[in-house]
Formats: structure tokens, C-alpha cells, sequence
């Protein structure tokens, strides 16, 4: 503690206690440091704080005013003091990520909420794009990691299973198809379905598994913005297939019509990726772990609508 924060606090206590001998008690010092140090801030001043008369303390007016002005010191002091502490017990450094809006709808907030509250001095930054943009970027250096869909393998880039999650039909709110129950593509009228762009990794499989099990097709469209793709099937009579994991927050608020795709099952892996010539940080992997915990938690909830839980 600095003499002059010191000098402060016991002058404080002096004016708030108007004796030598209580201050000295409640500052844990002795009844002649407390008078050493009151003297020196009235030698410095060139004013009386206190009078002593007849044994008793009182403040001059000098020390009413000096008073309010410590208060507020005393205050501003405790509260830069408490924000900082906040800060301890966690991980340091910056970290910055990639995620799809699939990730970013549902799974980011809780998890953003929980490294937060115990990593707080880190740095973080979040980066959402689709997958060719954040693979670039993480070849590049720019991200710590992302989170893509499956894809074969590139140089320069090592990945790993992040999550399998079950591909679902979003349809708009109050469409003649039963939320959440399960359906068979191949059973539905003609589909008029938005895809995501030739560069998004999910386009070929959705494209693939489409053509395969012989599921009609009145028309396409491209959408590579997902917010536009969403307004679009809110508010018309298109179609569209997105992540199970994506779509966990309308399950029970249906303002989209959420149906799991069975006969067979549509799944997309989705994989996570970080630079191969360098390894995770501790906050990077920290961040990772937390984040992977609240994907499955979320992602469990289509296990009771898929048949024997093949949810991922």
C-alpha cells in the first residue's frame, strides 16, 4: 500500500471513528503511527484536519472537505480493485474462431456464456462465415480453429470429428406437415428446396443424397445467407435442409415447421479444424472443450425422434 493511499485510509478512519485510538484499532496500526500520519497530511496542506480540544477529535471544516474527496478516492479504489480480481483464476491470451451459422444460431451463446464467466481475461474473438471462407482462414493463420462440415483432407489443415448431427426439413410455421415428426423425403410432393452455394461442403451431400433416394424436385434455388434462407421458408412455401443442432431452439417454439428426415437418415459431420503446423493454445482448447459439451448436450435432443437414437 503506498504511504499516500495510507495517509487516506487512516485519516478516514480517524474522522469517521473522532478518536486517535478506535482509527488505530480499525486500520491495525498503533495509536502513534495514526497521529504521525495525520500530522504529515497537516504539514503538507498547511491546514488543521482535526481539532483536539478537551480530549475530544472533531474536523475542521478543511477536513469535512478533505473527507468527501477521500471517499471518493477510497470508492473508485475499491471498485478498479474488485473489476481486476474479477479477471483472476483463468486462462490469458487471444484466441480467435470460426463457426458456421449453424453453430452460431444455437450452440455459441452457451458456450460463449460459460468461457466467459471462467476464462474472462481472455480475448476472443468469433468469425462466422461458411466453410470455404473459414478453412482458408484457418490455413492461413487468421483462426485458431473452426468448425466446418466434414471434407477431404487438405494440406496444411488437421482435423477431427467435432459432431454428427442429423440433417432435418424446415418448413414454414403451420405447414400442412406435423412438427417434428419424422418424415420420408421420397413420400413428399415435389420439394421446392434452397441449398446453400456450390462452395458451401454441404451442398454436394444434400445434392447427392437427393438424386440417390429418388426425391422429386420442382425447383431449386441458391441462398448462400442463412438469415435469408430462413425468411425465405418462414414466409413461403420452400423448403429447405439444415443441421439438426442448428434448429434445437425451435423445438419448442415452432415458428418453423422442424421435421427429421428418416428412410434413410441424412446426417452431416461436422469436423474441427485447426492448422497443422501448430497446436491448439490452452485457452483455444479450453473454448473447444466448452463448446463441445454444449453441442451434444443440445444435439440430444433428436435421439427421441430418430429411430434407435441415431442422432450422432
Amino acid at each position: 500500500m503506498s504511504e499516500t493511499f495510507k495517509d487516506i485510509r487512516l485519516f478516514v478512519a480517524v474522522y469517521e471513528e473522532r478518536s486517535f485510538t478506535a482509527a488505530a484499532e480499525r486500520e491495525h496500526a498503533t495509536q502513534s503511527g495514526v497521529s504521525q500520519h495525520i500530522r504529515k497530511l497537516e504539514d503538507r496542506f498547511g491546514a488543521r484536519l482535526f481539532s483536539r480540544e478537551r480530549g475530544t477529535v472533531a474536523p475542521t471544516p478543511a477536513g469535512d472537505s478533505y473527507y468527501r474527496r477521500c471517499i471518493e478516492l477510497l470508492r473508485a479504489y475499491q471498485a478498479a480493485d474488485s473489476a481486476v480480481r474479477g479477471y483472476a483464476g483463468g486462462l490469458t491470451g487471444e484466441i480467435a474462431v470460426g463457426l458456421m451459422p449453424t453453430m452460431t444460431r444455437c450452440a455459441l451463446a452457451p458456450a460463449l456464456s460459460r468461457f466467459i464467466a471462467a476464462h474472462p481475461n481472455v480475448q476472443l474473438r468469433v468469425v462466422e462465415a461458411y466453410s470455404a471462407v473459414l478453412t482458408g482462414q484457418v490455413r492461413a493463420g487468421a483462426l485458431d480453429f473452426a468448425v466446418v462440415p466434414g471434407f477431404p483432407g487438405l494440406a496444411g489443415l488437421k482435423s477431427r470429428l467435432f459432431l454428427r448431427t442429423p440433417e432435418v426439413l424446415v418448413s414454414r410455421g403451420g405447414a400442412a406437415m406435423t412438427h417434428m415428426a419424422p418424415v420420408v423425403l421420397k413420400t413428399l410432393p415435389p420439394l421446392k428446396i434452397v441449398v446453400p452455394g456450390a462452395q458451401n461442403a454441404r451442398r454436394a451431400l444434400i445434392e447427392t443424397y437427393l438424386v440417390s433416394n429418388g426425391i422429386a424436385i420442382e425447383r431449386m434455388i441458391e441462398l448462400d445467407a442463412m438469415m435469408g434462407t430462413l425468411g425465405v421458408v418462414a414466409n413461403s412455401d420452400w423448403v429447405t435442409i439444415l443441421p439438426g443442432i442448428m434448429m434445437v431452439s425451435d423445438v419448442e417454439r415452432p415458428l418453423l415447421t422442424i421435421n427429421p428426415i428418416v428412410g434413410p437418415i441424412l446426417p452431416v459431420e461436422l469436423v474441427l479444424i485447426e492448422p497443422s503446423r501448430r497446436v491448439l493454445s490452452p485457452a483455444a482448447q479450453a473454448f473447444v472443450d466448452i463448446l463441445q459439451e454444449e453441442t451434444a448436450r443440445l444435439n440430444a435432443v433428436w435421439t427421441a425422434y430418430l429411430p434407435e437414437g441415431r442422432a450422432g
